[in-house]
């Protein structure tokens, strides 16, 4: 078997195929070190004080020699041939370009998602903290002292950072092209009460705004930044009726840091070389209760794949799914994946928010209850059944 793919996902698979076949030959490639390490982690480690060293539990090495599986670290793979089930791969570490030719019976495409990058947000100047490494670059610039730090996007994961900068002492400027964070996945009735929760901890949250550039600029006289520049950001108002005026006399930001959390989208190139069922926007089509893709022998998990047109890029399933995958490639008789969409929470300890079924802005939801400490809204399908559940609650206030 081939793995692409060291994240949560591939090792899920590595540990459900263990469990049951401990011979079996398993390669793992991975464009990094394999590291095994909790993702979600990453949104709450900086105010913790918790450095990438001490959110990895086993290096790439120690976790494939437990698991006895021959890991191809810092490699990339440039090409998948379904036909002859082969792989070609480069070593990332080796200054030449010499092509090495793996086969495989079974292959699992775990190689997850990467983060969206606006023309307006350059890659050399925006971090992102999707993967443990450049976590650790950002949370080494950080470490020199409290910094003004702009998150691009207020989804779940840019709000959870937005709170953890916070913690840890910076000011922090939220941005998004919404008038509330969360406003793509729940209506506005509850995400104002999300967006006034943000703003009382003391986070600038500019909601209806869209970053149009991001420019490196000089500030000497006053500049806490390590590398002795800090960073311009231009913004507008989304509205086609702003005042021109308003407009015009915006001024810009300048902050020390920017950070992209504005989506994630999967790359086509590996997908595309194995004639695999693709969709850029949600990833790999798999079969709902195998999660087999169309193509022979290859199956698909994690934030790489969708099913029924709905990229799955929630940690809490994946036991599950390797489950299912390893029972199928190793021909055990199994009842098949029920993918049941996990429950959403959010981590902010400014207010509690849970979503349970799957959720979208747009559609009719109804309140349910409603007080200033708790609000609950169900959103009701064509059906007149219920098709997801938010409940947000003020944090609870410690008793004396």
């Amino acid at each position: 078997m081939v793995i692409i793919g060291a994240g949560l996902a591939g090792w899920h698979v590595i540990d459900a195929i263990r469990a049951k076949d401990t011979e079996v030959p398993i390669t793992l490639i991975t464009a990094d070190s394999g590291d095994r390490y909790h993702k979600p982690m990453l949104t709450m480690a900086i105010s913790q004080n918790k450095r990438a060293s001490d959110l990895v539990r086993a290096s790439g090495s120690e976790a494939a020699n437990t698991a006895e599986v021959t890991l191809l670290a810092n490699t990339q793979v440039t090409d998948i041939d379904p036909v002859s089930q082969t792989v070609q791969v480069r070593s990332t570490t080796q200054s030449d370009d010499t092509l090495t030719t793996i086969g495989y019976e079974k292959m699992v495409l775990a190689m997850g998602a990467h983060p969206i990058f606006p023309k307006s947000l350059p890659q050399d100047l925006v971090w992102h903290v999707n993967h443990i490494e450049r976590f650790s670059q950002l949370q080494e610039k950080l470490a020199a002292g409290s910094q003004h730090v702009a998150i691009v996007g207020a989804g779940m994961v840019g709000t959870e950072i937005a709170e953890d900068l916070l913690k840890a002492g910076h000011k922090v400027t939220l941005i998004d092209l919404n008038d509330a964070p969360l406003s793509q996945m729940l209506p506005a009735k509850a995400t104002a009460r999300i967006a006034k929760a943000i703003e009382s901890q003391g986070i600038q949250f500019l909601g209806g705004y869209q970053v149009s550039a991001v420019a490196r600029v000089s500030d000497d006289d006053n500049n806490d930044s390590e590398d002795g520049e800090k960073l311009q950001v231009d913004y507008a108002p989304l509205s086609s009726d702003a005042d021109n005026t308003d407009t015009q006399s915006l001024e810009p930001l300048i902050v020390d840091h920017v950070i992209a959390s504005t989506g994630l989208t999967v790359d086509e190139q590996l997908p595309a070389a194995a004639g695999v069922e693709f969709d850029r926007r949600t990833g790999i089509v798999v079969d709902a209760a195998t999660l087999r893709t169309n193509a022979a022998n290859i199956y698909a998990i994690g934030d790489c794949m969708s099913i029924n047109g709905v990229a799955c890029r929630y940690v809490a399933p994946l036991r599950a799914q390797a489950a299912t995958i390893a029972d199928d490639i190793l021909g055990h008789e199994h009842s098949g994946y029920d993918h049941k969409p996990p429950m959403i929470r959010l981590k902010n300890k400014a207010i509690s928010v849970m979503v349970t079924g799957v959720p979208q802005a747009a559609g009719n939801w109804q309140v349910k209850t409603e007080s200033d400490d708790e609000l609950i809204m169900d959103l009701i399908d064509d059906n007149e059944a219920v098709s997801a559940t938010v409940t947000i609650k003020a944090p609870a206030v410690p008793k004396a």
